[in-house]
C-alpha cells in the first residue's frame, strides 16, 4: 500500500513539473508568432489579434494588391520600391538577394530616411520574402 502511495506522489510531482515547464517556460499556446518571412501567424487558437498583428495583416494585403495593380499595368519588376503603405515601405527584391537589392536607389527612400519604420519585401513573382 505504501509503495502505491509513493508512486502516486512521484507521478503527481512529475506532472506538476511537466505542466510548469510546458506553460511557464514553453509560453502561451494561443498566441501570435512570426513565420519564416516575419509575418504574424496564429499559434494555437488565440481569442483575438492584437492591433499590431491586424495592422500588419492589412498592410500585407494592401501590398499584395499594389503588386497586382502594378503587374496589371505592365510594370517590369526589378529591384525597386513599389511605394509606401502606412508605416511600411514595399520593396521588390531578388531571390536570392543580390547586390542590386542593396543599392540605395533601388530601396524605398521613405524607409531609408526613417519616414516608415517597417518594410515588406516581395519577389518578382509576388511572393512575400520578408516583413520587418
Amino acid at each position: 500500500m505504501k509503495k502505491i502511495y509513493k508512486t502516486a506522489i512521484i507521478v503527481a510531482v512529475l506532472l506538476v513539473v511537466w505542466f510548469s515547464i510546458r506553460f511557464i517556460i514553453g509560453g502561451d499556446e494561443d498566441t501570435w508568432i512570426k513565420n519564416e518571412t516575419g509575418g504574424y501567424v496564429e499559434h494555437g487558437t488565440p481569442s483575438n489579434a492584437p492591433d499590431y498583428v491586424i495592422e500588419q495583416q492589412i498592410t500585407i494585403s494592401q501590398a499584395m494588391q499594389l503588386f497586382q495593380e502594378k503587374r496589371a499595368e505592365g510594370m517590369n519588376f526589378s529591384s525597386q520600391c513599389l511605394g509606401t503603405i502606412g508605416n511600411y515601405s514595399v520593396d521588390i527584391v531578388n531571390v536570392p538577394r543580390t547586390g542590386e537589392d542593396n543599392i540605395p536607389e533601388n530601396q524605398c527612400r521613405d524607409f531609408l530616411e526613417g519616414k516608415t519604420k517597417h518594410f515588406i519585401e516581395i519577389d518578382k513573382n509576388g511572393n512575400i520574402v520578408g516583413v520587418v
